[in-house]
């Protein structure tokens, strides 16, 4: 998909998803717009050591330039407003505060602002929740969401790739944001169909 994407960070477990979508998206080619809540900050620092602006720049290197900063209280920044031609918008991980602020159209942040305009505007948006078990509340946002359109997309990698280690189980889950938001990428293996060829793959042919 061409055109300038807006990514939220909000306070989900599940920062390392938000961080490896900022690395593959901008060798993609991608620009965004990056909006992080404050529990989206306390998440990245617990759990990928990144506390502060300067500290994921830094991580990212050259691929910072791909993207421009909004703090998460400027509800009138760029990505408030619905003229600014966006592609469509990303959150992951989303919180389950954020998908319901989504749901019932409230409006207290940036990132909340920005995904109700996406909605407004009839763009693309994903949602990446990382939460479980799920109760009927969560479940009955998410389906409302999905009946307008919203792509709802649960951190849950799969495993018939035969996956390494945890990385490749958050490119598994980043690959297929990509794929919904129309970026080209090689980092998720692709499914073939064939019996024999995915055995030979697993090692586990004749078994």
């Amino acid at each position: 998909m061409s055109g300038r994407w807006i990514i939220g960070i909000t306070g989900a477990s599940g920062a390392p998803y938000s961080v490896r979508l900022l690395e593959v998206a901008a060798e993609a080619g991608v620009r965004a717009d990056v909006i992080i809540s404050g529990h989206g900050w306390r998440l990245l620092a617990h759990e990928t050591g990144l506390s502060d602006l300067a500290a994921l720049r830094d991580h990212l290197g050259a691929r910072a330039d791909a993207f421009d900063w909004y703090g998460n209280a400027d509800r009138g920044a760029r990505p408030a407003s619905g003229s600014v031609p966006y592609a469509g918008m990303v959150i992951c991980p989303c919180s389950m505060g954020t998908l319901s602020a989504v749901a019932h159209g409230s409006s207290r942040s940036l990132v909340e602002r920005a995904a109700d305009v996406t909605l407004k505007e009839g763009r693309r948006l994903i949602l990446v929740p990382r939460e479980t078990p799920l109760s009927p509340i969560h479940l009955e946002n998410m389906l409302s969401l999905a009946r307008i359109g919203v792509t709802v997309m649960p951190a849950a990698p799969g495993f018939y790739h035969a996956p390494k280690g945890v990385g490749d189980l958050i490119d598994f889950v980043v690959g297929r944001v990509l794929d919904h938001m129309g970026a080209a990428h090689t980092i998720s293996y692709r499914w073939t169909g064939d019996e024999e060829s995915e055995a030979d793959r697993l090692g586990t042919a004749g078994e």
